[in-house]
């Protein structure tokens, strides 16, 4: 795996190191990112928020990138939620401009490394010149294998669920189900993730405590990693801080670890019981 990095990161360097520190049959398959503190980041400097919003545009560049190139099955972005709307107009013209040309700028580079674009939340609801870039980007490498990259785009954690158990409840009825024999399967099916792994790690920007109504669903047994970092400061070297911090996690999904009995434990010391 580490000559996927070859001429990326330099000898010695702590990228390297932490590199060479992971246990690459342990990765984490799927990683979702809270994509948080672009408006600390502009206002610490004296800036408008929409240069945070634009200078966390490398940010995204350095987590797909080394997510590609570690072999991540799945990264998901939270870009904009369904609450987002709230924000002045300016704001959010500005950041559908900066979707629309990071997708022109970037999609050379996603087709080249194999990584599967798309695009989940009430996209139908984005305006017209969005909804083309973004099927534009999800046509042409649709046939890529490699990793899934999904943005999501006026999603919200409960309209997900809502839409899902919607469907569910009318795949139920076409296949002349009652509604109470409904299973978390039939849900998941209808999720805008299905097909997607479980979600192995949640990482949090910028020192917030909270999820934001990313992802309910599917965090339910993931580990969640928070670091101080405002997005546009994100890096590889704080994708791969999270990376190590979630295999040295003692994952146990609801259960508990078997502990050796007392003879075995007694035996293995050496000492008798």
């Amino acid at each position: 795996m580490l000559t996927n990095f070859t001429n990326v990161i330099e000898p010695g360097s702590r990228d390297e190191d932490l590199l060479r520190a992971i246990a690459w049959d342990r990765l984490p398959r799927h990683i979702a990112i809270i994509m948080d503190g672009n408006g600390r980041w502009a206002a610490r400097r004296g800036l408008p928020r929409v240069a945070g919003h634009r200078a966390g545009v490398e940010a995204v560049r350095a987590a797909v990138d080394t997510s590609a190139r570690l072999g991540i099955k799945a990264l998901t972005l939270y870009a904009f939620s369904t609450e987002n709307w709230k924000r002045p107009r300016a704001e959010i013209e500005a950041l559908m401009r900066m979707l629309k040309r990071y997708l022109r700028l970037e999609l050379d580079e996603i087709d080249r490394q194999h990584i599967r674009f798309q695009a989940i939340g009430r996209i139908d609801e984005l305006e017209q010149s969005v909804r083309r870039e973004l099927e534009r980007a999800m046509k042409r490498t649709e046939g890529n294998a490699g990793m899934v990259l999904s943005v999501a785009l006026n999603y919200g954690g409960r309209a997900e669920i809502t839409d899902a158990c919607r469907a569910a409840v009318h795949r139920l009825q076409l296949e002349g189900r009652a509604p109470d024999e409904i299973t978390e399967a039939d849900i998941e099916r209808e999720l805008y993730t299905r097909g997607l792994p479980e979600l192995d790690l949640l990482i949090r920007t910028s020192g917030e405590m909270r999820i934001s109504n990313f992802l309910l669903w599917q965090v339910a047994y993931s580990e969640i990693y928070v670091t101080e970092t405002l997005w546009p400061d994100f890096r590889r070297v704080h994708l791969l801080e999270a990376i190590l911090d979630y295999q040295r996690r003692d994952r146990r999904f609801g259960g508990v670890k078997e502990q050796p009995c007392a003879e075995n434990a007694y035996a293995e010391a050496g000492v008798k019981s």
